[in-house]
Order: structure tokens, then C-alpha cells, then sequence
């Protein structure tokens, strides 16, 4: 049962993430991917903020956390990006999205949980 919770989930986030790349945009910055990130940080901070206040059921805990910002995020997509960055020699672009992906998804957790505070 855990698993078709992880499956649902992953195919809701996998269908938003493909959603925020459809978006016109453009640029030599990766923003969607850059944006995805940060907005799956905010939300699994978030989730975590919840879980741990509240009485919350495992499996909707699996839904949320490892589905839904598994199948949303994209940890991936952002390695190659940075690599495809470093490759065409672009390699300050590479470090500042390197530097701020890392740096903006850690305050996203950090959000999120302060956030899930505010509606207990």
C-alpha cells in the first residue's frame, strides 16, 4: 500500500514539474529548474514542519514527502544543467547557480518549516 501512496504522489509532482517547464522563458540561467528547486524545498520543509507538530499518517506523510517532492524535484536536472554550464565554459554562470541553488533551497526548507508553525 506505501508504495501506490509514493507512485500517486511521485505522478503529481513529476506532472507539476512538467507544468513549470512548459513555461516561455529565456535565458542562459536554468531559472525553471532553479525555481522547482526552491519550491520543493519550501514544501518538504514545510511537510517536515507538520509531520512534527501534528498527527499525521504515515502514509500521507509517503505521499507528500518522498512522492510528491521526489517526483517535483529536480536534483538531476540541476547536475546536468551545472555540467552543461561547466562544459560550454560558462563557468561562473555554473558556480553562481551552483551557489545559489544550494544556498535559496536551504532557506526554502527553512521557510517552509516556519511557515508550517504559522498554521498550527
Amino acid at each position: 500500500m506505501e508504495f501506490l501512496f509514493v507512485a500517486l504522489g511521485g505522478a503529481l509532482g513529476s506532472m507539476c514539474r512538467y507544468a513549470i517547464s512548459l513555461l516561455s522563458v529565456k535565458t542562459s540561467f536554468p531559472i525553471l529548474t532553479f525555481i522547482t528547486n526552491i519550491a520543493g524545498a519550501i514544501l518538504i520543509g514545510f511537510i517536515v514542519g507538520i509531520v512534527n507538530n501534528s498527527e499525521v499518517s504515515p502514509n500521507t506523510v509517503l505521499f507528500w514527502k518522498t512522492g510528491v517532492c521526489g517526483g517535483f524535484t529536480t536534483f538531476s536536472t540541476f547536475s546536468l544543467e551545472t555540467f552543461l554550464l561547466f562544459e560550454n565554459k560558462a563557468y561562473l554562470l555554473g558556480m553562481i547557480y551552483m551557489f545559489l541553488s544550494v544556498i535559496c533551497c536551504l532557506i526554502g526548507v527553512f521557510c517552509g518549516k516556519k511557515l508550517s508553525m504559522l498554521i498550527r
